[in-house]
């Protein structure tokens, strides 16, 4: 245990936001809203950075054309769903943050649920369009801060990740759309994100075991590597943390 009461693991977490903003960074509830390569990294270093609590919102299984991306799963894990399988890992090696997995799937008729109690901060880590504008809508809407992934697939020059306000975002087709959709909704407000700058390489056919839903389309298949959503999340881990660090403990 360190002189500042924290345990060692945290000291330098603790020298870098100091007492006040790691005491915040304990204090604080994060709902990570998808756990694909972006919100599966972004959940593993709020972890490992001392968050008190996170909420991991996910509706899909682990599947095997996802490892190549996932910091938390393995072969044993097909099948299982991913709140479940990033919960596990949490819970076993970053003991001192508390877990809870919610297998449901964000839209209108679930934000009321799964945005109560109002957490301190929101990481959408999103890879459909609809469910991330409501996403982004009703946090707004609520005054929940928020931090949002642009696309990271099909991507690999580190050069071009930008983060800063969403409106301010360029050369993104998932940003613009995303803009597009908040605007006809008559959301201006400034939203933190991540993006990359880089043309995206080009959507494929779908994945054989890509989870057929009743709701939502069919996902085309993007190429993705683990090295830019490991960026994407670890940005968006980033920007929350900052945040939370200038809040008040217990606020």
């Amino acid at each position: 245990m360190s002189s500042s009461g924290c345990p060692e693991r945290f000291t330098r977490t603790v020298d870098l936001y100091g007492d006040a903003g790691f005491a915040s960074i304990r204090a604080a509830t994060i709902v990570v809203c998808g756990l694909g390569g972006v919100g599966a990294h972004a959940a593993l270093a709020l972890a490992r950075s001392g968050i008190g609590r996170l909420v991991l919102i996910d509706f899909d299984p682990v599947t095997a054309s996802s490892l190549n991306r996932s910091p938390c799963a393995t072969v044993e894990d097909i099948g299982r769903p991913k709140v479940a399988v990033v919960g596990d890992y949490l819970r076993r090696t970053c003991p001192d943050t508390g877990v809870d997995g919610v297998e449901a799937f964000f839209h209108a008729d679930t934000a009321d649920t799964l945005l109560a109690p109002p957490p301190s901060c929101v990481v959408d880590a999103i890879d459909a369009l609809n469910p991330k504008v409501e996403l982004l809508a009703a946090c707004v809407a609520r005054g929940i801060p928020v931090a949002s992934s642009m696309g990271a697939a099909g991507r690999t020059d580190v050069s071009f990740v930008r983060s800063g306000d969403l409106w301010a975002s360029r050369r993104c087709p998932l940003a613009g759309r995303v803009r597009k959709y908040l605007r006809r909704r008559g959301v201006t407000a400034p939203i933190p994100c991540v993006w990359s700058e880089e043309e995206p390489a080009d959507a494929l056919a779908p994945d054989a075991d890509d989870p057929r839903y009743e709701r939502g389309r069919i996902r085309n298949r993007l190429p993705s590597g683990i090295a830019m959503p490991g960026i994407f999340g670890y940005a968006l881990a980033s920007l929350v943390l900052d945040l939370v660090a200038g809040q008040t403990a217990g606020d």
